[in-house]
């Protein structure tokens, strides 16, 4: 009933708080299924984990503007937000707190969205089960390989290709 990456993106956001893997993971589907849209639901569930991700790091700039985007989205497209299992009423008054808290530099706090499908909560909490770790667990703010996760990845193929790139763009190749 529920896309795959749409459970894992739900697991990792309220398991291990993984935001940047959230991000990865739905950017994959949304390219597949809705690449282009840039209001399409996807992207503004890839925003809210992004905000949280910045959030987290009190990039306060960062986690503001990229909310309000998911929250603007959010509003375009409550209806399938609904169709996702979540409560789109909540998920906005939540996000106006959130908002307000951010721009406040109030420090992260952990999340969680309104699953009001009792289906979609069980499969989420056995999936964080597989995973080894607890549905709603706080994140982990000493865990630099989460917390930090954009600095410390391996970008060894996008330079190589960024490179490549730029010596075709030269002519030397």
């Amino acid at each position: 009933m529920y896309p795959k990456e749409y459970l894992e993106y739900l697991v990792h956001f309220h398991g291990d708080r993984d935001y940047f893997e959230c991000h990865e993971i739905l950017e994959d589907h949304w390219k597949k299924t809705d690449f282009g849209n840039k209001e399409s639901i996807w992207v503004g569930l890839i925003l809210l984990a992004v905000s949280a991700y910045h959030h987290r790091r009190n990039n306060f700039n960062g986690a503001k503007r990229t909310l309000k985007k998911a929250m603007n989205i959010f509003k375009v497209q409550e209806e399938l937000l609904t169709k996702l299992g979540l409560d789109g009423a909540k998920l906005h008054s939540f996000l106006i707190e959130r908002l307000s808290m951010i721009e406040g530099g109030k420090a992260y706090t952990s999340f969680n969205l309104p699953v009001n499908d009792p289906e979609l909560l069980d499969l989420c909490i056995k999936g964080c089960e597989q995973e080894g770790l607890i549905w709603g667990n706080a994140s982990n703010m000493a865990d630099a390989e989460i917390v930090h996760r954009h600095k410390l990845r391996d970008r060894t193929d996008v330079t190589a290709e960024r490179n490549k790139a730029l010596a075709k763009k030269k002519g030397s190749i």
